[in-house]
């Protein structure tokens, strides 16, 4: 690949052997290791796999620059100028959440390019075969979610197969090596491989005797579920649909439910504690989010108490998540204004914690509220069956607004704890897609969605990044021009200063 990130790699590497795989000390190089020492099994693979590809992806970078750039949040009391300047539309090629998310994900690529490599050198019994084929199932369906989510930053327009995408990486680069970026119809066939591959080397009885049956790991679903969320992407709507309905009709999942409630006064501003316990509250929605089940959930990242992984509540807070915990950002109050237009939705109470100030406008962000003895760190949800419920209402749209409609009702239905919704009437496909963005803002907030959403739809749907005044401390813009620039990331400056073969995107 090129100089800057493959010397980060290598360490990057290096170190997650040693965690991994009790044989990863024999130095043979400065710096590099012998992937032959390391990989001598499928077990090795295995091994690997669990304990470096897998640990490797983490979504933070993209949830914190997508609720601060855009319109999720508003700026907190105890915020001293934390990330005011990405909040006021700053975004430049040093940006640090831009260059984490890139480098992110291709030492994510990195590490399962090497498990591949090492694996095309290990020939496994008969006995080992499936499970063998399933590991590099898995593998390669996880560098398949790097780059659908790489090119849903960084290309210039994921509808173009002609137009840049990023950079192809399919073997383990050497350190003197530069590529420049591909165009969207190479990554796009290169992830479709991958996608295809796992699907039909994923093995359940070996998933299931290996503990990997669980939205933890890659799953036949999780496939069907990516390339639902990839062909939206891309504007192709029969084959969106067509997987979003495999997810949909064959998971088992279903839409986790906003019912028993906790007890307590009911579509008063808080709840009975009870809702807010951990080990007490019998609602199912809530219990996605403080990790006492999985509900509705698709694909996780494993957060365990006490376990690597960052707090993903510390995006949002210094301390704890309630009113005394030093919040450096709160619920922006447009979006908060969204929330509760919907009467007697679950949201309104599963977000925001019950210290929250209405009269400070302060809502604390409660959506990741902790869990043991650690009141920051909770599961990071990839992708849930709400999401591929919108999808089905964006497919819907583009040829039945009442079929859309019908999609839209069904996730704000299990939303409620009380009642049914409206059936959505639109006018028009931009009405539609107008309130399928609405649904997705509220839906999936603090989850990474907002600016992908924003940058594929907004322009369609004649919306854009909606802030209150009240959202900063100073008066700022609310809004940006949904054909700005910024709707695309920069390369990261490290990576042009490293390569000079990469072509920066406009206006960088």
């Amino acid at each position: 690949m090129r100089k800057y990130i493959n010397k980060i790699l290598i360490i990057a590497f290096t170190a997650a052997l040693t965690v991994s795989c009790s044989d990863a000390y024999d130095i043979v190089q400065d710096g590099e290791l012998s992937d032959e020492a390391v990989f001598r099994s499928t077990s090795d693979l295995e091994k690997y796999l669990a304990g470096s590809v897998y640990t490797s992806i983490d979504t933070s970078n993209e949830i914190k620059f997508t609720s601060v750039f855009t319109d999720e949040v508003r700026l907190g009391p105890s915020n001293t100028g934390q990330d005011v300047g990405l909040h006021r539309f700053i975004l430049n090629s040093n940006d640090g959440y831009s260059s984490g998310i890139w480098l992110g994900y291709y030492t994510t690529i990195n590490r399962v390019n090497r498990l591949l490599e090492a694996a095309a050198k290990i020939v496994p019994t008969a006995g080992e075969q499936a499970g063998y084929n399933n590991i590099l199932a898995e593998a390669r369906a996880v560098r398949a979610l790097a780059y659908i989510s790489l090119q849903s930053y960084y290309s210039t327009n994921m509808k173009d197969n002609n137009a840049l995408g990023v950079i192809l990486s399919d073997s383990v680069p050497g350190i003197n090596d530069q590529l420049p970026r591909s165009t969207n119809g190479a990554i796009w066939s290169f992830v479709e491989a991958d996608l295809q591959f796992a699907f039909d080397n994923i093995n359940a009885a070996y998933q299931t005797t290996n503990g990997h049956a669980s939205p933890f790991f890659v799953s036949k679903t999780m496939v069907n579920a990516l390339r639902a969320r990839m062909y939206t992407y891309r504007g192709n709507y029969t084959l969106a649909k067509q997987y979003a309905l495999d997810v949909v009709n064959n998971s088992g999942l279903t839409l986790t439910l906003s019912t028993p409630n906790a007890p307590g006064t009911v579509g008063s501003t808080t709840w009975n504690n009870v809702f807010y316990s951990e080990t007490a509250n019998p609602n199912p929605y809530r219990k996605i989010w403080n990790d006492t089940a999985p509900g509705e959930s698709i694909f996780t990242l494993a957060r365990l108490v006490g376990g690597t992984g960052g707090n993903i509540a510390a995006l949002y807070t210094t301390n704890t998540t309630n009113i005394t915990g030093s919040p450096l950002f709160a619920f922006g109050l447009n979006l908060f204004a969204n929330l509760t237009s919907n009467t007697n939705d679950i949201r309104r109470y599963a977000f925001i914690d019950p210290t929250s100030t209405p009269a400070n406008n302060i809502y604390v962000i409660d959506k990741y509220p902790g869990k043991g003895n650690q009141p920051l760190k909770n599961n990071i949800k990839v992708i849930r069956l709400s999401e591929i419920y919108l999808i089905l209402a964006e497919c819907e749209a583009q040829t039945s607004l009442t079929a859309a409609a019908n999609y839209v009702k069904a996730v704000r239905d299990a939303r409620k704890y009380s009642g049914s919704a409206a059936v959505p009437v639109y006018a028009s496909k931009q009405e539609a897609l107008r309130d399928i963005l609405k649904e997705r803002r509220v839906e999936l907030c603090f989850e990474g969605h907002r600016y992908v959403d924003l940058r594929r739809l907004g322009a369609e749907a004649a919306v854009s990044i909606d802030r209150n005044a009240a959202d900063d401390i100073i008066t700022a813009p609310l809004t940006l021009s949904i054909s700005d620039n910024r709707f695309t990331l920069p390369i990261p400056a490290a990576e042009i200063n490293g390569n000079p073969t990469i072509q920066q995107n406009p206006g960088y």
